[in-house]
């Protein structure tokens, strides 16, 4: 097999593709002679809230902030408890600790890597006000069960919403899901901007309204603030950007599932090799094509002999990161998600990865898996 250089995500093609759409898109925010919030942000809100089948978008720094800010919104601080997954990105720990309260982890379902809905009522206390399901990936978490229990106790459901842009649960667009959704923009997402930003997606129009103050410095009012504020707004250039790829989402998000589709069929029934999980009524958007081995590292660097660039999402979970030190979690505390953490490596995807460079990939873990 002749070596050839394979990225894990081609991120200037997708300017490529829509340069001129990019490029009007840039003139119209410089010649509006408005770069903070303005009319462009609003209409991006607009026009994302109508593509998720909500009543209000907000548009944010990032999606870190996102998250934040909703929970914010909901008075939830110091003393509280959020439940989250133990596999996840660090951010959405993070998210809970900046606003104060604690960050309760509960195991995944290793099919699906994503929160296991049976594992969250047994860490519910007194003190929990919120569930924090992140759709890891792309694939949206088990939403009918944690919306029960949620329910059952009287608790919000905050969707970490950052890498499912575009994925359906029975019949309905992750970030629409729960109480409220914070979504990242972060470039390699499947709708990323050329920069930092996120949103805040609802149905609760108090809670949007609380955010749209939050979000400004606490204020309605240039110098009238309500309350203590953060400074977290979406930039219009990034707006403009945004809608430019959210016309094409659906569209990239076919190419990922056509590639997707190729590696299932390829790489199935490979030794010792396991393939992603799809859990019944979800719309995988494929983020990540996330594959586990037992001899991951070993896998990592044959691939990168080859010339194909992968990575690891994530190595460390956030409870034996030195960030959560002081919670003096152990190895062995969470032992599924500290397996998945050991195991798992993302191989190259994304709306301009060729079925060809699909196959290159596909022959080489063949080659590997079979040696």
């Amino acid at each position: 097999m002749t070596m050839r250089k394979i990225p894990f995500l081609d991120m200037k093609a997708q300017y490529l593709e829509l340069k001129t759409e990019f490029d009007e898109a840039y003139a119209r925010v410089m010649d509006s002679g408005w770069y903070i919030l303005s009319d462009e942000v609003e209409a991006f809100e607009m026009e994302f809230a109508q593509y998720i089948g909500v009543s209000h978008c907000i548009g944010v720094g990032n999606g870190l902030e996102a998250l934040q800010l909703i929970l914010l919104g909901y008075g939830i601080g110091e003393g509280d408890e959020v439940i989250v997954p133990a596999n996840t990105y660090i951010a959405s720990w993070l998210a809970v600790s900046y606003v104060g309260p604690t960050p309760v982890p509960v195991e995944p379902d290793p099919n699906t890597y994503n929160i296991d809905p049976t594992r969250i009522e047994r860490a519910i206390t007194k003190q929990t006000k919120a569930i924090m399901p992140v759709h890891l990936y792309g694939q949206p978490s088990e939403m009918d069960m944690i919306c029960q229990i949620a329910t059952q106790y009287g608790l919000y459901v905050v969707e970490d919403s950052a890498q499912t842009h575009g994925a359906v649960y029975k019949n309905r667009m992750a970030g629409g899901l729960g109480s409220a959704a914070g979504f990242s923009f972060y470039p390699t997402k499947n709708l990323g901007a050329f920069g930092d930003a996120g949103a805040v997606t609802t149905n609760d129009a108090q809670l949007a309204d609380k955010i749209r103050v939050l979000r400004n410095y606490g204020s309605r009012r240039k110098y009238f603030n309500e309350v203590k504020g953060h400074n977290s707004r979406l930039d219009p250039l990034q707006a403009a950007f945004l809608r430019v790829k959210l016309k094409y989402l659906d569209l990239w998000n076919e190419r990922r599932k056509e590639i997707a589709e190729f590696y299932l069929a390829t790489l199935k029934g490979l030794d010792g090799l396991t393939l992603p999980g799809i859990a019944s009524g979800s719309t995988h958007v494929w983020h990540l094509f996330v594959i586990a081995h037992q001899q991951r590292d070993t896998l990592q660097k044959y691939l990168e002999q080859k010339g194909i660039n992968t990575l690891i999402h994530y190595p460390i979970p956030p409870h034996l990161s030195t960030a959560y030190a002081d919670m003096g979690y152990k190895a062995g505390d969470f032992p599924i998600s500290e397996r998945i953490a050991e195991s798992v490596l993302s191989i190259p995807i994304g709306p301009h990865f060729t079925l060809e460079e699909a196959r290159y990939v596909a022959d080489a873990i063949g080659q590997f898996a079979g040696r």
